[in-house]
C-alpha cells in the first residue's frame, strides 16, 4: 500500500506551513481571548453557545501547552483621548456632550472583570489596551517576537470590532491568523456574521472543532 506523506514547503530558509496542524503547532501559536469581560459577555446574542465554544477552545489550548493571552478594555482619561476617539464614544453611547460620557469598563468595576467561566489561569497573560487593535499602543508585537510566535488564534468579543481589527493587523504584519468563528461573538448577530464573511477572504476562519481536531498534544 502506498502511503503519502506531507512534506513542508521551503522557500530558501523559510518554512511555509500549509496544513492546519502545522499552522497551529502549539510551540509557535498563541490564543488571544479578546475582551471577554462581563460587560460584553452578558450582552452577546448567543451567550450559551459562545461560552461553550470558548471554554472548549481554552481547555484544548492549555492542554496542548499553547500560550494564552487575554485583552482587557482599559479606558483612558478624557484628557488623553483624541477628539476623534471622544466623538466615537459619544456616538456609541448616544450622548451630545463629552461631559456626559460614562466611564466604560471602569477599572475595578464588575463590568470590567473577565467573565468567571473564562477567567485566566496562572500561566496566562492579561494585556490592558486602549484601542480596537491589539497592536496599537501596546507591546504585543514585541511579545510575539520574543516568544517566537508565528500563529495567532483570535476568540472573543466583538467579532466585528476588536477581533476583526486585530486579525487584519496580524495578517498584515505577517502572522498566520485564525479566527475561531464560534468562539467569537457580538451583541449583533448581523455584525458578527458579516465580519466572519469579510474576514474569510484575508485570514483563516475556522470552527473550534476544526482547531481542536488539528491540535498536537
Amino acid at each position: 500500500m502506498l502511503i503519502k506523506y506531507h512534506v513542508m514547503k521551503l522557500l530558501g530558509s523559510k518554512k511555509i506551513y500549509e496544513t492546519m496542524e502545522e499552522i497551529i503547532n502549539p510551540e509557535h501559536t498563541m490564543l488571544v481571548m479578546w475582551d471577554v469581560q462581563n460587560g460584553l459577555v452578558n450582552n452577546v446574542f448567543n451567550k450559551n453557545e459562545f461560552l461553550s465554544s470558548a471554554k472548549r477552545l481554552l481547555e484544548a489550548a492549555r492542554a496542548s501547552g499553547m500560550k494564552v493571552l487575554y485583552t482587557k478594555i482599559t479606558p483612558l482619561p478624557k484628557e488623553y483621548m483624541s477628539p476623534a476617539m471622544i466623538s466615537s464614544y459619544m456616538m456609541r453611547f448616544h450622548v451630545d456632550d463629552p461631559e456626559k460620557l460614562p466611564v466604560f469598563m471602569a477599572p475595578g468595576s464588575r463590568e470590567a472583570e473577565i467573565y468567571d467561566e473564562l477567567r485566566p489561569k496562572e500561566n496566562d497573560y492579561v494585556l490592558n489596551k486602549h484601542t480596537a487593535s491589539i497592536f496599537i499602543g501596546t507591546i504585543f508585537d514585541n511579545m510575539l517576537k520574543a516568544a517566537k510566535i508565528e500563529t495567532i488564534i483570535f476568540a472573543g468579543i466583538a467579532t466585528e470590532i476588536g477581533v476583526e481589527s486585530s486579525a487584519r493587523d496580524a495578517g498584515n504584519l505577517g502572522y498566520y491568523t485564525i479566527v475561531a468563528s464560534d468562539a467569537c461573538s457580538s451583541s449583533s448577530r448581523d455584525g458578527h456574521e458579516a465580519a466572519l464573511k469579510s474576514l474569510s477572504s484575508v485570514v483563516m476562519v475556522s470552527t473550534v472543532d476544526d482547531i481542536i481536531k488539528n491540535l498536537k498534544y
